[in-house]
């Protein structure tokens, strides 16, 4: 005589360490990070993330027109001509050493960034939509001294980019690392960004609008954890509809 009860249980108890591995298993190749695309180029050391700067510009009345608060960090590729090949070079942009400058206009405003004597000049230009009352990020230039490269001097400019998109009166913020693309031979790494460069109000940000990356990376534990409580539901009423065919009576073999 064996109970029809107990085999209901041993099956469910034999399933749940299954479903609960290929749960887990979805779950982490859900949220597993994309793999980076493939270079040719030899990279140089890591040098760390780089610190948060505070980078402010003043108009014409001495009052604050664009606030800005991130950490910035260079990615170079040139050919190095001691090495006579592609070579990637990650820069920080250090604030201790970095003066901020700019102007602020109706719809343009310049953040214009100068590192040790002048060797590294960075322009962010941020264009404003009067009609639509959004802002972006739609020019970086860059150019700063690389001796290792023929003629000592690294440029790259890109005039049409649509990046860091805010709306007037707010700020934006990005807590996420980000790289901006800005063309084949150099991106921008961003981190923890909060940034105002329109309709400032004293000295301090507006209200913040936070980017879809952030948005993106709180759903990703509130999906999982709703799998593992659904998942936990479904062994719970196996688990009850065991136990009351249990009572059922017993099985004759």
């Amino acid at each position: 005589m064996i109970a029809a009860g107990g085999q209901s249980r041993g099956v469910v108890g034999a399933m749940l360490p299954l479903v609960l591995a290929a749960v887990l298993h979805q779950s982490l190749a859900t949220v597993a990070p994309p793999t980076p695309a493939q270079t040719t180029a030899a990279p140089h050391k890591d040098p760390g993330r780089p610190e948060r700067g505070t980078y402010n510009v003043t108009n014409a009345n001495n009052t604050v027109c664009l606030l800005a608060y991130m950490g910035l960090q260079l990615n170079l590729t040139y050919n190095a001509t001691s090495q006579n090949t592609a070579v990637q070079e990650v820069v920080n942009i250090k604030p201790n050493v970095t003066l901020a400058s700019g102007s602020c206009e109706a719809e343009r405003a310049v953040l214009e960034l100068k590192t040790d004597a002048n060797a590294t000049v960075l322009t962010f230009v941020f264009t404003l939509n009067s009609t639509s009352s959004k802002y972006h990020l739609s020019e970086v230039s860059l150019t700063t001294t690389v001796p290792d490269l023929k003629g000592g001097k690294f440029s790259a400019r890109n005039s049409s980019l649509d990046f860091l998109q805010g709306s007037l009166q707010y700020s934006y913020m990005c807590r996420t690392e980000q790289t901006l693309t800005v063309t084949q031979n150099l991106s921008i790494n961003t981190f923890q960004v909060q940034l105002q460069p329109f309709g400032v109000t004293g000295d301090k940000f507006g209200a913040a609008v936070e980017c879809q990356l952030d948005e993106d990376d709180m759903l990703i534990p509130i999906i999982v954890g709703a799998a593992l409580a659904g998942l936990v539901l479904v062994v719970l009423l196996a688990y009850l509809i065991g136990r009351k065919r249990s009572h059922a009576g017993y099985q004759t073999i």
